[in-house]
């Protein structure tokens, strides 16, 4: 099928509250021009240095997810366009990609990265270290940021019962941040989770938005 047969049979299934983030890393300009002309707008890259060489090749109404580890050095190259950075990881990228969203005089939409999975991970917070941040005097002087939920990435594995626990504790986690700290935010209501193997179970158990890249590009 192509690419736009293949985006189109899965917004079909999706519900009408669950945003679809085409996952473009490694695939081409003409390959997102597909998608695009198919009518989506939501993209997602994981390198900086690839995002940025495509994002001015492409149509300025396009929706850009970052969805990668970001470097803090690396947040001026996409400060000025970025719509989602899904992955925050610290409070010193969020302070920094608050300083850069400021330099541009925008608000940066962000999403905490837990770390749910079985696998060994460098990236990632847990529900201490969210509070922490949240209760840090650091974070309450940031104007330029809007944390609106939690990104997760489940365990590589076949077995549907360890991924759908791990889906399970962040739909959780993510109640519980919300109701201590966004109760009256109506900003605060994205769960970032499931990609191409995961994604039905992953909107069975809460999810707001598909990170899909493999069922729509194919592979590269």
């Amino acid at each position: 099928m192509s690419i736009k047969e293949n985006l189109l049979a899965i917004k079909d299934q999706l519900p009408q509250h669950v945003k679809l983030i085409a996952v473009s890393k490694t695939h081409t300009v003409e390959n997102i021009r597909e998608a695009y002309d198919a009518g989506h707008r939501i993209f997602g890259e994981n390198r900086v240095q690839e995002l940025t060489d495509k994002q001015p090749q492409l149509s300025t109404d396009i929706e850009w997810h970052f969805i990668g580890h970001l470097q803090t050095n690396k947040v001026k190259f996409i400060a000025p366009f970025v719509s989602y950075i899904h992955s925050i990881d610290s409070i010193k990228l969020l302070a920094e990609v608050n300083k850069e969203a400021e330099k541009n005089n925008r608000i940066i939409n962000c999403l905490f990265e837990m770390y749910i999975a079985k696998e060994e991970s460098k990236f990632g917070l847990d529900l201490y270290d969210i509070h922490a941040i949240l209760d840090s005097s650091k974070f309450q002087e940031m104007q330029n940021i809007r944390i609106c939920g939690l990104m997760g990435m489940a365990t590589f594995t076949d077995d549907t019962d360890i991924v759908r626990k791990e889906f399970e504790n962040l739909k959780s986690d993510f109640l519980q941040i919300k109701e201590k700290y966004f109760a009256d935010q109506p900003y605060f209501k994205e769960i970032s989770m499931g990609m191409s193997g995961d994604y039905k179970l992953a909107i069975e158990e809460g999810s707001t938005m598909v990170r899909i890249g493999t069922a729509i590009f194919g592979t590269r």
